[in-house]
């Protein structure tokens, strides 16, 4: 436990306690609720420490927002919260693991100096920490590296997981419209007969025209099913108008040949000129698809 004694002091209370929340996705949110409720918890911990209520500021913003997949930019209350500890208006940052407010290390120790500078604490489950103290300095960055490690491991060991059922066809990812799952977990053709009559007729129409925009123009007037991803409606079926990129979509995907395929794309972070950092999508080559099974599920086109 770090010691508390005589880190606390009237410059520190004078200013404000801010509680910085975050989860990386919607779905811990939902469903790792504790967690949610333990972060709140902390502006009562702020409290006991000697803050008056209108001087704690709980940071909420950032739930369900990745910061592996996004700048920091993405994340406002984390911008923001930065922001109020350079203008000297914080004394003290609450979070239940202060080595995972930032998702890098050295996004991490960026903040620890802005800290140090500005005589603001952190305060995490294990204690309160003085960034003019090197001590405090030094742990306070073992804590950082060794949780970013600690993370490291734990995806590979995740990708691990995927890539091995993936290779025998079980890993379950959301299906293109016009396929389902059945209840032992088999990829089948949808039952319903307008969907697959929708999808079906995507593919006829493209042998007899040879041309996508040619596919729009001859169903042209018909409603055609997408599967929402993500929200309320997740795997829910939606009607709309079909559009060349939804023609496209489908002819590209070799889901319809009865191929189940897995590593098809790859994502990479980049630099814009600006310093804001962005995600690349590319889709590889067939050759370097990690995992191709051919006549997995039943085919719509050969």
């Amino acid at each position: 436990m770090v010691s508390t004694v005589g880190k606390i002091s009237g410059s520190h209370l004078e200013r404000l306690a801010v509680v910085y929340l975050r989860q990386s996705s919607p779905k811990q949110v939902r469903e790792n609720f504790r967690s949610t409720e333990r972060q709140y918890a902390l502006a009562k911990e702020a409290a006991r420490l000697g803050w008056e209520a209108e001087r704690i500021v709980v940071v909420d913003g950032d739930l369900g927002i990745s910061g592996r997949f996004s700048d920091t930019q993405a994340r406002k209350g984390y911008a923001q919260m930065v922001s109020r500890v350079c203008l000297g208006e914080v004394g003290a940052i609450f979070g239940l693991e202060v080595s995972r407010l930032a998702r890098s290390n050295a996004e991490t120790q960026r903040l620890l100096e802005f800290c140090a500078l500005t005589d603001t604490l952190v305060v995490d489950t294990d204690g309160v920490y003085d960034l003019k103290d090197f001590n405090d300095r030094l742990l306070l960055g073992l804590k950082s590296q060794m949780s970013e490690a600690e993370l490291h491991m734990i995806t590979s060991r995740l990708q691990g997981a995927k890539r091995a059922a993936a290779e025998r066809g079980e890993l379950r990812f959301p299906l293109p419209v016009g396929y389902v799952y059945d209840d032992d977990g088999r990829t089948v053709i949808d039952l319903d007969q307008e969907v697959r009559a929708a999808v079906a007729d995507v593919f006829a129409s493209f042998e007899a025209k040879g041309s996508a925009y040619a596919v729009v123009a001859a169903l042209a007037g018909r409603r055609f099913p997408t599967r929402a991803y993500g929200g309320a409606w997740a795997g829910d079926i939606r009607w709309g108008r079909l559009n060349y990129g939804r023609v496209l979509q489908l002819l590209a995907n070799p889901s319809y040949t009865g191929a189940y395929v897995f590593g098809r794309f790859r994502s990479r972070r980049a630099v814009n000129p600006d310093g804001t950092i962005r995600i690349k999508i590319a889709e590889l080559p067939r050759e370097q698809w990690q995992v191709l099974i051919r006549d997995h599920h039943p085919a719509y086109i050969t």
